[in-house]
């Protein structure tokens, strides 16, 4: 496991665990990383402190270590010409004097018009489903039985099934769907 420290362009800084670099890549690839206070899909990693192991034990070695840290942090900071108050669109990230101006990064759209409005329209489905239909959670595989063979009268419910409930009511031709889910949920 990996953690990044991660910023969104409107100065919300988090962190995030991901098994390893390329998991995050392909994660924030598909927008699937988001602020959690904003939810912008704009995050990138932001810099952080190497994790360094203590040589001494004593107190002044801890302080000269965490001095040592600091210094460092700074310097990265002022090296990567990142500004602790930057406005609102910029990122966060301005020239500096301490290292060259480099090129201006070109905008990356993490999710195209289209899928922003699929997500919203599989969002609004979602909430009419949970709103108009009973939840019996796990007894959903019951209940749905008792509907197909007319034990109980239809209507709409939903809930959780396992893998092999989900089989068996399969086999059996009872009608069903699962529910809708975006990727963010699951973050």
């Amino acid at each position: 496991m990996i953690r990044y420290a991660l910023a969104c362009p409107n100065g919300h800084a988090f962190e995030s665990w991901f098994r390893n670099s390329a998991d995050y890549d392909g994660q924030a690839a598909r927008g699937l990383v988001t602020c959690p206070a904003c939810g912008s899909a704009k995050v990138e990693k932001a810099l952080m402190t190497p994790r360094l192991g203590r040589s001494s034990k004593t107190e002044a070695g801890r302080a000269a270590a965490a001095a040592a840290m600091a210094e460092v942090t700074a310097a990265g900071v002022a090296a990567a010409g990142v500004t602790a108050a930057a406005p609102a669109g910029d990122a966060g990230v301005a020239p500096s004097a301490a290292a060259p101006a480099a090129e201006p990064r070109a905008p990356v759209a993490l999710m195209s018009p289209q899928e922003v409005e699929l997500r919203r329209k599989l969002r609004e489905l979602r909430d009419h489903l949970v709103k108009n239909a009973e939840h019996v959670g796990g007894r959903f595989p019951d209940e749905a039985r008792r509907m197909h063979y007319g034990e109980t009268e239809h209507r709409s419910i939903y809930g959780e099934a396992s893998a092999d409930e989900v089989e068996a009511m399969l086999d059996e031709g009872i009608a069903f769907h699962p529910l809708p889910t975006l990727p963010d949920e699951r973050n």
